[in-house]
């Protein structure tokens, strides 16, 4: 039998091309600096590329990712997240982690993906605003603030909300890791 390790883990994916890089670092840097371990998934293992030049090796292949194994899921936005908006295993992952009561974020065009997953109907969330119209076009309740919380689901606009995006994902897991 595997041990899993007792570190707490967050999973954060990027597109293999054009993730913002702010909305990558940030958030890591946030997470990281309150002891969590970071992991990056990807469709490809093949070193990431951010839209302002970053670069990112991937640890493991989005489908290969084991919800279990995680306390959150976070999708990165950038205009390579796209990528995720119809993807079976982003929309499974996701799914599988709000099911198991998990933290489930998204930033930027990102929250597409969550919207399409079911995971955004009826709730209050925000995105880049040129994609507003996709997440009420799956009932979400856009609120165009820089970061919406509802529940365990956490929603960002942008690179200016990065810091902050990052801040409440931190929050969240700090709640979901005490009884």
């Amino acid at each position: 039998m595997e041990m899993r390790e007792e570190t707490k883990k967050v999973l954060l994916v990027i597109a293999p091309e054009n993730f913002r890089d702010e909305e990558y670092r940030e958030p890591r840097e946030v997470l990281e600096a309150r002891g969590w371990k970071v992991e990056v998934a990807s469709t490809s293992l093949r070193e990431a590329r951010g839209m302002l030049g970053m670069t990112v090796k991937p640890d493991l292949l989005l489908d290969q990712a084991d919800g279990r194994d995680y306390e959150a899921v976070v999708f990165v936005g950038g205009s390579g997240s796209s990528c995720y908006w119809d993807h079976p295993a982003a929309h499974a992952l996701a799914r599988q982690m709000y099911e198991a009561g998990k933290v489930v974020g998204a930033i930027c065009i990102a929250p597409v993906t969550l919207a399409n997953a079911g995971l955004l109907r009826g709730r209050r969330a925000t995105c880049w605003p040129e994609v507003q119209e996709r997440l009420k076009s799956k009932e979400a309740l856009y609120t165009g603030n820089p970061v919406e919380v509802d529940g365990r689901v956490i929603t960002g606009s942008g690179p200016q909300a990065a810091r902050a995006f990052g801040e409440a994902l931190a929050r969240a897991l700090g709640q979901a890791a005490r009884p």
